[in-house]
């Protein structure tokens, strides 16, 4: 269909404007059902938290997502396990093994010091895409404005193909208050200084979603996003509700 007037999308293999969801445990058969109806609406997947390590058939999961063209990696906290016993070269081999073309780089329950992740990305980016991510998972670690906006343009500069900010899958920490509210002044200055198309605002909950859809446009970046919430998002993503529907007729500005 295509008689209504609906802001532009991006499509194919988009660049930005994606969805990357979080599989925190969908069966694989589940999983197929899906994404026969609904893989053209997601962009990347993200086996959630350490979930890869454990998880019966992972082998058929990343390939039926790369089957339908969805870009596949394991969540930072297996990452981020790897790195505190000492097992990243192990790690690299199991990656390799899944046939994985993608590694998050984080420190959202360590704290793992830029310097440190930056070599990191120094050495991954020779055989993965690195995404890194920045913010803590803890609420009572700050970031200050200008620190957020120093590791993000240090990890993309380090080779980093998209940054992400932290917001767990409750959206409750890292660039959102405990109560789920955005942190404003730190993406006002996000939106200044690092280019918004190579930033993943993690945002699982439809609230965020359409805040972040509202503030930068359809094209947004987004994720944490729950699977069963797909065709929700990009109805919103193109004003087919009414928190979104007169997008495209005001021009969205930073709050």
């Amino acid at each position: 269909m295509n008689f209504l007037d609906m802001p532009r999308r991006t499509t194919g293999e988009r660049l930005f404007g994606l969805t990357s969801i979080a599989d925190f445990g969908i069966p694989v058969g589940q999983l197929r059902h899906v994404l026969e109806d609904y893989h053209s609406y997601i962009d990347v997947a993200k086996l959630g938290v350490g979930s890869a390590y454990v998880t019966p058939n992972l082998e058929e999961k990343i390939h039926l997502f790369k089957q339908f063209g969805i870009k596949v990696y394991c969540g930072g906290t297996l990452f981020e396990k790897c790195y505190h016993q000492g097992r990243l070269k192990e790690y690299k081999k199991f990656l390799q093994k899944l046939g994985l073309e993608w590694i998050e780089v984080s420190n959202g329950t360590l704290d793992i010091p830029l310097d440190e992740r930056l070599d990191i990305v120094n050495e991954f980016k020779v055989e993965f895409n690195v995404l890194g991510e920045v913010g803590s998972k803890d609420q009572t670690h700050e970031l200050s404005a200008k620190s957020w906006v120093y590791e993000m343009n240090s990890l993309l500069d380090a080779g980093c193909k998209y940054v992400i900010t932290e917001g767990r899958d409750s959206g409750t920490a890292g660039i959102y208050n405990p109560n789920g509210e955005v942190k404003k002044s730190i993406l006002k200055e996000l939106a200044k200084q690092v280019n918004i198309n190579k930033i993943i605002f993690e945002a699982p909950t439809n609230k965020q979603q359409m805040f972040f859809i509202n503030t930068f446009g359809p094209n947004v970046n987004l994720g944490n996003v729950r699977i069963q919430d797909v065709l929700l998002l990009e109805a919103e993503r193109v004003g087919l509700r009414s928190e979104t529907f007169f997008m495209g007729l005001q021009t969205p500005s930073v709050p």
